[in-house]
């Protein structure tokens, strides 16, 4: 992995919207306007936010966010894919979750003002926003559409942590796998369609979360493909069957 400084990485200010630049600018109104985070902006809220970020790029395997460093700001993913991860005393890389465009992350370290507690690496060539602590605490206290979400944030991400920690306490490793799926799937996105698995981390990234191995993974998935409960899809893994995935979860 490489250095977030690389030298290949850019860092700028947001684009104003100045003559000759007005099209950066709107793109980057685009992109804010992704972030779920901040829909609830006005127009002059997020003028104001643009004139704080700086833009960053990162290749492919480089570490956009390092373990143990400054909670400095607070980070926009505005393209491309990111994976959080941590490194067990032995060495071994453990993937926590998949980031994709529009979701935030290095949120703790700056309510807290404490190191980063996990690393952030590129799974592909990415853009990042990058908002100074100072601003992002301002934003937080400032804007009630912000708090609001920030809050709902933080309760789920409690309740995952809990629920994780359930997930790892269950003896059968196959339950495990199941039970992860049942975890990660996002409800569906319309009336009729299948409930799905995005950004479904590869199958050796999940046997390191859930302490098993790539091939007790392979062969789970497989099974479930092959009984007709998960069908794969480019965007993920479509739960065609899941009140077959929710049994298999309870066991017998």
């Amino acid at each position: 992995m490489t250095n977030p400084t690389h030298p290949t990485d850019t860092e700028q200010p947001a684009p104003a919207p100045a003559a000759g630049n007005e099209a950066s600018a709107q793109n980057v109104q685009v992109h804010l306007r992704r972030i779920p985070l901040l829909a609830g902006l006005s127009d002059e809220e997020v003028q104001r936010l643009k004139a704080e970020l700086r833009f960053r790029q990162h290749a492919k395997r480089d570490v956009v966010l390092q373990k143990g460093a400054a909670g400095d700001g607070l980070l926009f993913l505005l393209s491309g894919q990111l994976q959080v991860i941590d490194v067990t005393e032995d060495g071994r890389a453990i993937g926590l979750r998949m980031l994709a465009p529009g979701d935030f992350f290095g949120e703790i370290a700056v309510i807290n003002d404490s190191q980063r507690t996990a690393s952030v690496v590129a799974m592909s060539p990415v853009l990042v926003a990058f908002l100074p602590a100072p601003a992002a605490l301002h934003l937080f206290s400032h804007s009630p559409s912000v708090a609001k979400l920030m809050l709902r944030h933080l309760a789920a991400k409690i309740q995952r942590d809990s629920e994780f920690r359930s997930l790892l306490s269950i003896n059968n490793t196959t339950r495990r796998i199941y039970t992860f799926l049942v975890q990660m799937k996002s409800p569906s996105e319309a009336p009729g369609q299948p409930e799905m698995v995005k950004n479904l981390p590869t199958h050796q990234d999940i046997a390191n979360m859930i302490n098993t191995s790539r091939e007790t993974v392979t062969r789970a998935l497989t099974a479930l493909v092959q009984q007709g409960i998960i069908q794969k899809d480019s965007k993920g893994l479509l739960i065609v069957d899941p009140q077959g995935l929710q049994k298999l979860v309870e066991g017998p």
